[in-house]
């Protein structure tokens, strides 16, 4: 029996992003920007004094929307990792190295994000593979939850219209990212 991950595809205007696909060839799973997005090069600042050789560069940290909110089971979380295409094709990568999702981030306004900062001005069009994820046992998983998870073949995404959780507010209103 397959665990199964009740996914929300979430409308940016008229656009919804593809519903995410296990692959054959691949572990993880492709999440795409739910909207056209244009990101600014990192800017940089004047020379400091003699004694300094450098410039200060500033870089913005911008929340890419996934166009996907999901219900991940009772003990299980998601890392997100950016593509390793996305340096080089796109010109973004993921600000904090990783995201981590947990189960309880399973309301209908919770939706999925991608903190980037760029490397050159970037324009990222809808359905852009930019990051992907997968699926595992959380350090709070039980026993029984961690036999269920051996024993299972794998997971299977279900298209929902609504989901139970309760939204987060935070620092996005919605984006999960908390107080800061």
């Amino acid at each position: 029996m397959k665990t199964k991950i009740k996914v929300k595809r979430i409308k940016h205007g008229e656009f919804v992003v593809d519903f995410p696909k296990i692959i054959k060839k691949g572990d993880w799973i492709d999440l795409r920007a739910a909207e056209k997005m244009v990101l600014n090069a990192p800017q940089a600042g004047t020379l400091k004094g003699s004694e300094v050789k450098h410039r200060d560069v500033t870089s913005e940290v911008t929340l890419i929307p996934l166009g996907v909110a999901m219900k991940l089971p009772n003990g299980f979380e998601a890392i997100i990792a950016p593509r390793s295409s996305a340096p080089m094709k796109i010109g973004i990568t993921c600000a904090n190295s990783i995201g981590v999702v947990d189960n309880t981030y399973s309301g209908n306004t919770d939706e999925w994000h991608m903190p980037v900062t760029t490397l050159r001005k970037v324009s990222i069009e809808p359905n852009t593979r930019i990051c992907q994820f997968r699926i595992q046992l959380s350090q709070k998983a039980t026993f029984w939850q961690k036999l269920k998870w051996l024993l299972s073949s794998g997971i299977e995404f279900e298209e929902v219209d609504s989901l139970e959780g309760e939204a987060r507010e935070g620092l996005g209103k919605g984006t999960g990212y908390g107080d800061i």
